[in-house]
């Protein structure tokens, strides 16, 4: 061996080592990075802002997932601000992850036994440190995509339309032809070769832009992939069950993931000598459209092994982020859930909760109620009312979905929510408030004409209309809500109802104090019905002409005793 040869040899294995010693420290330098930042994150809300797109995105998961299950529909899941949940809740780590982490909030379960599996792990995760930044460390292999739900880009692959692979096997054999004919006839075979070249890389630029927006697809299942493969060296008993899932789907795509960098290098490596070999090679060859086609035969018929390869890792990624959010709360119960054949029947449902709160609100006021049938909340505007029966739904969710309450205490039957608060005029669709009103009253009728029992909160019933109109008829609405498998709860203005419902229907309300013209709440609930109104003094506390004030008050006052208005 000559000199030369040694020190080209010395400079190419120096260079290797070196090259391997920089990949080394850059890995050990992104995984501490990652740990400090789930560190950061534990027990927090994100910071993270999300477009409407995003969150519609995240949202497909779940509604491809619902099947014949009860789904928390979009008046409700808005009336309760259930966006903004999610996303103080979401500190996890993939793309899967998050989805699964909505869907669980958007479609609550009724079985008893999956609950209590999702707790277990739950504060398994809270407790172990190591064991789930072991699982967050394989799950970030997934990714989270910005513009897109991970779900969606697997999905994607439904529409792309199956090929056979015979043209760009042909033109390959051109390519090897017009090789071949070189050695035999040098220049014509150049010229030959020159030409297929030519055509073949027409074929190859207007086919390739066809399956571009897929390639996206592939790396996603990869991903998916190459995370399984770390949790396959993982022993852990606690999730032996999911270990086993996840390795008896990765089993299936063996042969999926060969030779998968001759498609996915188009987006992944851009640049480098590599690069430009790689690119020709796919033109002369066709080899990236003959794989492409491969993989894609390889996905057909094995959605469903990816889909639970996904939901699986999701569900665990999940429940780190549920157990996180259980850390941040200032404290939390854990539901006792009556299973519907433990409740006899005509027995009436319910719900008891101690010293519950919002976790949206700075420095909350935490309230206790045991439902029994129908509840009428009254008092003025900003007392708290909205919001304390906003609170309510959202405990009741919680209990049926992360097996979490915000109170101190919850007991209560399995319940389906609907609710009816925030709603608008619906210009695009030319319908009005009342309009818009009445068709959302009318699906929760409808819903609890059902097997299932439902707690339905409405802000206000009919506001959209007249007094006499909207007392007569939000009155017999409420009434026929009054049965025992509905948990039917109000908040009203209208004193009226609490006078023609007080047989069935329980009285609270919310109060506050005027004190130096200035107006105090407490948002602490009180049994019976609203004494107090203040609407009349709020005009003059904030400079209405006297006169106004006076006449308004002379007026209100003549009507409470002769029931006319002048």
């Amino acid at each position: 061996m000559t000199r030369e040869t040694m020190i080209t040899i010395l400079t190419i294995a120096l260079f290797v080592a070196v090259a391997a010693i920089w990949m080394i420290l850059e890995r050990k330098k992104q995984k501490k990075w990652f740990l400090a930042k789930v560190r950061r994150m534990w027990g927090s809300v994100t910071e993270r802002e999300y477009s409407t797109e995003e969150l519609e995105s995240i949202s497909h998961y779940a509604r491809r997932h619902q099947g014949e299950r009860f789904l928390v529909d979009d008046i409700t899941w808005n009336d309760l601000n259930m966006d903004q949940i999610f996303i103080n809740m979401n500190t996890t780590v993939s793309s899967c992850g998050e989805d699964v982490l909505y869907a669980m909030l958007r479609l609550p379960e009724f079985d008893r036994e999956t609950l209590e599996e999702r707790n277990r792990l739950i504060e398994y995760f809270r407790t172990h440190q190591k064991e789930r930044e072991e699982i967050q460390m394989l799950v970030q292999e997934v990714r989270k995509i910005s513009s897109m739900s991970l779900s969606d880009y697997i999905f994607a692959l439904k529409d792309v339309e199956q090929k056979g692979v015979g043209k760009y096997i042909f033109l390959a054999c051109l390519t090897l032809g017009g090789i071949g004919s070189i050695f035999v006839q040098p220049l014509a075979g150049a010229l030959l070769l020159l030409v297929i070249l030519c055509f073949n890389g027409y074929v190859h630029m207007k086919d390739s832009r066809k399956i571009e927006p897929y390639l996206n697809c592939f790396l996603c299942i990869l991903r998916l992939l190459k995370a399984a493969d770390g949790f396959s060296k993982m022993e852990n008993p606690e999730i032996q069950s999911y270990l086993e899932r996840m390795e008896k789907e990765r089993k299936k795509f063996q042969g999926f993931r060969r030779g998968a960098f001759l498609v996915t290098s188009t987006n992944g490596m851009q640049d480098g000598l590599e690069a430009f070999v790689l690119s020709y090679l796919k033109i002369m060859f066709q080899v990236d459209m003959i794989k492409f086609y491969s993989m894609l035969k390889g996905v057909y018929g094995h959605e469903k092994d990816i889909d639970t390869l996904f939901t699986v890792m999701g569900e665990l990624d999940a429940l780190i982020a549920v157990a996180s959010f259980r850390e941040y709360l200032p404290y939390y119960s854990i539901p006792k859930l009556r299973e519907n054949q433990e409740r006899r029947s005509g027995e009436q449902v319910f719900v008891s909760m101690k010293d519950l709160y919002h976790p949206l609100i700075p420095n909350p006021v935490a309230n206790s109620i045991e439902i029994r049938g129908g509840i009428l909340v009254t008092g003025s505007n900003a007392s708290g009312k909205s919001t304390f029966l906003k609170t309510i739904a959202l405990n009741v969710i919680l209990s049926q979905t992360i097996f979490t309450c915000i109170s101190h205490t919850y007991e209560g039957d399995y319940l389906k929510v609907m609710t009816s608060m925030a709603l608008r005029d619906n210009l695009e669709g030319g319908e009005s408030y009342y309009i818009v009103e009445i068709k959302s009253l009318q699906r929760i009728l409808e819903e609890c004409k059902k097997d299932q029992p439902v707690l339905c909160i409405v802000d206000e019933v009919l506001r959209g209309t007249n007094t006499i109109e909207r007392i007569a008829a939000s009155s017999r609405i409420l009434k026929y809500l009054q049965r025992p498998e509905v948990l039917p709860l109000a908040a009203t203005h209208d004193i009226e109802l609490s006078y023609i419902l007080e047989d069935c229907y329980t009285n609270y309300h919310f109060e506050e104090e005027i004190i130096d013209h200035d107006v105090l709440f407490n948002y602490q609930l009180k049994k019976g019905r609203a004494t107090t109104r203040n609407a009349i003094r709020l005009l003059e506390m904030i400079g209405y002409d006297k006169k106004i004030v006076t006449e308004a008050q002379q007026a209100a006052q003549k009507f409470e005793k002769t029931g006319v208005w002048e």
